[in-house]
């Protein structure tokens, strides 16, 4: 092999292994061997289960040597998500409520990993109850950005967007709701895929009704989100919703963007207050899409109904889901979550008969806006990497924030639509931050997506700057104050 184990692809890597150039053990002592040189720096990867790790890498080699047919993540290490529960494995949520919980089961997409040949290695850290996007929480400290130490890797899934960008592992699980897949991609050059509802559905779950939270992929590359959807895409019958899917994960992503109608906006059609130098950084890459054959034009879907869809629909979501553990465990758990909570017990009869009315004209707005255009693109986050050592940004632009969602709006207000999204690496900022920019097209058109993101990616090549990992700061990752 030619080149570090650690600085392959997803694709790459599972083709050595089935090519026997290279071994699932060799693969794993890569990884351990990355973790051991820069976790320390990152704080990304929290838990760890070598001993295990090696008897799955044991059992994918003696696979292989078998001739049998192998499934296609065959060999690949891949540490999990913490709020995703790993059997066997501790899963704390990131809240000092968990620390010590290691289930008996493994949720719905870690199920798919691992029966697709993933090598589960570990846990990577979150946010409490993968709220809010900078991952930070009272047992684990503050995971940081690979291209900046002193940064905020995004979050919820800010754990695993900084291992992948840091060449610990090449592709990870996440989720999103409101811009925890989206937000640390952007942040961390990377990509994060939010699919469309009933893709990947997230089983267990105590509302088996509920869309605005998706599971989801990232990785270094759109060819890798690919190749992962093969493994975790697919209908299950706990949930009701039916599976979308136009084509084949598995068909290929090129596409010809001739003629492809592409509407984007700076500020959502909204005055969404944008970084100066987010904008800067996306508008010198419109040039690409339409170098590509693609036009493009500056026009948003109608989504002033999405503040309110997202809003309740949040705080419903959050009540059923936190509500009692807030009631019985009170101040040891976060006071975001707590407020979030609260505003879901306040919820009303009217507040949520406002809000799906509000749902079904955001619905045909966005409807009739698709009847013009193919694709949404926009800022994935309206604000460049932050200082780790704060909890969130309170005001941009002079405009000062109310809450500590309100700084991921760009990624909120396309959770509301319900539709598919990713942030694709669109450049970096002059201080050398990285910037995403988020594409959106219409429910189920999930391969497209990707194809639309690939062609962007593969004119480019900003996913393949990799970070240089610089000594680890003075600052102790002990987490933003309280």
């Amino acid at each position: 092999m030619s080149g570090a184990l650690h600085e392959l692809s997803a694709v790459e890597l599972t083709t050595a292994i089935r090519r026997r150039d290279v071994s699932a053990r060799e693969a794993l002592e890569a990884h351990f061997d990355r973790i051991d040189a820069v976790n320390g720096r990152i704080n990304a990867v929290i838990t760890e289960d070598r001993d295990g790790a090696v008897v799955l890498a044991t059992a994918a080699d003696e696979l292989t040597a078998s001739g049998a047919d192998l499934p296609p993540l065959h060999g690949l290490p891949m540490t999990h998500k913490d709020t995703h529960n790993t059997k066997g494995l501790r899963t704390t949520q990131g809240s000092t409520i968990f620390k010590d919980f290691v289930p008996t089961f493994d949720d719905l997409i870690i199920g798919r990993l691992k029966s697709a040949g993933v090598v589960t290695t570990g846990k990577t850290n979150v946010p409490e109850f993968a709220a809010g996007s900078h991952t930070f929480n009272e047992v684990f400290g503050t995971t940081v950005n690979p291209y900046d130490t002193s940064r905020s890797a995004g979050g919820s899934s800010g754990g695993v967007a900084a291992s992948i960008a840091a060449r610990i592992q090449p592709l990870g699980d996440g989720s999103d709701m409101g811009g925890s897949l989206r937000v640390p991609a952007s942040f961390c050059n990377v990509v994060g895929y939010r699919p469309s509802i009933g893709v990947v559905p997230s089983v267990p779950t105590r509302n088996a009704w509920a869309w605005l939270s998706r599971s989801g992929l990232m990785a270094r590359d759109v060819e890798d989100i690919a190749l992962g959807m093969t493994a975790i895409a697919g209908a299950d019958p706990a949930v009701p919703y039916a599976y979308p899917v136009q084509g084949s994960f598995g068909a290929g992503l090129q596409r010809d963007l001739t003629g492809l109608r592409i509407g984007w906006s700076p500020d959502f059609g909204l005055g969404v207050p944008v970084d100066a130098e987010v904008l800067r950084v996306l508008e010198n890459e419109l040039q690409v899409f339409a170098h590509l054959g693609a036009i493009v034009e500056e026009a948003a879907p109608d989504l002033r109904d999405a503040d309110q869809v997202f809003g309740a629909t949040r705080a419903f979501d959050f009540v059923l889901g936190l509500g009692d553990l807030v009631a019985k465990h009170g101040d040891a758990i976060k006071p975001e979550i707590r407020w979030n909570v609260e505003k879901g017990q306040r919820l009303t009869a009217q507040d949520l008969v406002d809000a799906a009315l509000a749902r079904t004209r955001l619905d045909t707005s966005v409807r009739r806006y698709f009847g013009r255009y193919d694709v949404f693109v926009s800022p994935a986050a309206q604000v460049l990497p932050f200082d780790a050592a704060e909890r969130y940004p309170t005001s941009l632009n002079g405009v000062a924030f109310e809450t500590y969602l309100d700084w991921m709006r760009s990624a909120c207000l396309v959770s509301a639509t319900g539709l598919p999204a990713v942030s694709v690496p669109a450049g970096f900022s002059a201080d050398g931050l990285p910037v995403g920019l988020q594409i959106v097209m219409p429910h189920g058109s999930d391969v497209e997506l990707l194809q639309v993101a690939y062609a962007f990616e593969q004119a480019t090549a900003w996913a393949t700057r990799a970070p240089e990992l610089s000594p680890a700061s003075d600052w102790e990752r002990s987490g933003p104050g309280e």
